[in-house]
């Protein structure tokens, strides 16, 4: 069996970045549960991205679920919440006992549609929150969304969990709304094996933030809770591989765009294969290479002969509004997810790949043409 190719595993810094700073909370004894990683990592993910203020959290799911609060939404609340996405998404919409409203996809980003944004807010005028994805990297069209969004008065929360690195004219995602999530699971751009950040520019929100995942202790000698809390503070474990990953940040975005750009260039001449979309006004981190597929090749070809060789590949997110989970939640739109997820194929992204790799792949995709 020929060596395992992955999606996109965890990349450790060469430099080894990551072990000096788990040294350092190891050295100190500050290894749970919080510390200068935590409280650094704080600061130089936020400065990094353009934010004034973050919160280190377990996971990015548990950034949308306290966002959420935050915004305060709560039992029978509307929230709107793109179709095409991962279910960390929608699911936190539920903790709050509120309902998620989906909104389709467009074409020229992948992310959701405006027009099919401006019917929700036709249909729903009492929403409370709209939360927007930055799917595989690529940006939202934010100047639509946001002026939609702020017409109505309601809180943004940006799930930039795969789009760390992504620019939007200019501006790192996940600095759009009142809120921005960012993840480090292990197969996102650089990792803490888990975890999560929530930025904002209200220091105030984020330090309430901060209270509940702490499980709202009061400032009180004694144990006291005034409030319902949570458990979901990043360790100061953790948050050393994040310090150390973000040194690296700028790499592992320029060597996701070189392994798009490999692909482009060997598999754009195909019959039927298209790329997801680059608009002019997008920087993408590149986070996964996808394309779709229109004629007798089929996603699960490319799938499947990938897998006969030890290589992984996945469809597209298939969309919450077709989830047995959700599926009693409204949808508002047309097709154009659904379209993509029958159509959709996420290409391997692993930044340890070198060009031996890529060929490799392009060649086993390229054979299914000759066929």
């Amino acid at each position: 069996m020929k060596e395992k190719i992955w999606l996109s595993s965890p990349h450790m810094s060469d430099e080894g970045y990551e072990k000096e700073y788990i040294k350092e909370a190891f050295d100190t004894n500050w290894i749970a549960p919080l510390g200068t990683n935590v409280n650094e990592f704080e600061k130089e993910l936020a400065g990094k991205v353009g934010a004034k203020h973050a919160a280190a959290l377990v996971s990015g799911t548990s950034a949308i679920h306290l966002a959420l609060k935050s915004a305060g939404v709560e039992e029978g609340d509307i929230v709107f919440c793109p179709t095409l996405t991962f279910s960390a998404t929608a699911n936190p919409i539920i903790y709050q006992n509120a309902k998620p409203v989906f909104i389709d996809s467009n074409y020229e980003t992948w992310n959701m549609d405006p027009k099919a944004l401006e019917q929700a807010f036709e249909k729903y005028p009492e929403v409370k929150s709209v939360i927007i994805v930055h799917l595989y990297g690529l940006s939202s069209d934010m100047d639509k969304i946001m002026e939609i969004c702020n017409k109505h008065n309601v809180v943004v929360i940006e799930d930039a969990a795969e789009s760390l690195g992504t620019y939007y004219k200019g501006r790192h995602t996940g600095t759009f709304g009142e809120f921005g999530v960012f993840s480090f699971n292990g197969n996102k751009i650089i990792t803490t094996s888990g975890g999560g950040m929530l930025v904002s520019n209200d220091e105030q929100k984020i330090k309430k933030v901060r209270f509940w995942s702490t499980q709202s202790r009061d400032a009180a000698r004694h144990y006291q809770h005034s409030e319902l809390g949570f458990n979901y503070r990043m360790s100061n474990v953790v948050a050393g591989i994040g310090r150390g990953q973000l040194k690296v940040l700028d790499r592992r975005v320029a060597k996701k765009k070189y392994i798009f750009e490999f692909y482009k260039r060997e598999l754009s001449s195909l019959d039927g294969i298209e790329f997801m979309p680059i608009n002019d006004w997008n920087e993408p981190n590149y986070w996964l290479s996808v394309i779709t597929l229109k004629g007798s090749v089929r996603p699960l070809d490319v799938m499947e002969a990938l897998e006969k060789e030890n290589i992984e590949s996945r469809p597209v997110w298939k969309p919450m509004h077709m989830q047995p989970f959700f599926a009693e939640y409204d949808y508002v739109g047309g097709d154009v997810s659904e379209k993509l997820f029958e159509n959709g194929v996420c290409l391997p992204s692993d930044t340890k790949m070198m060009d031996d790799d890529l060929e490799r792949i392009c060649s086993i995709i390229k054979g299914l043409w000759s066929k």
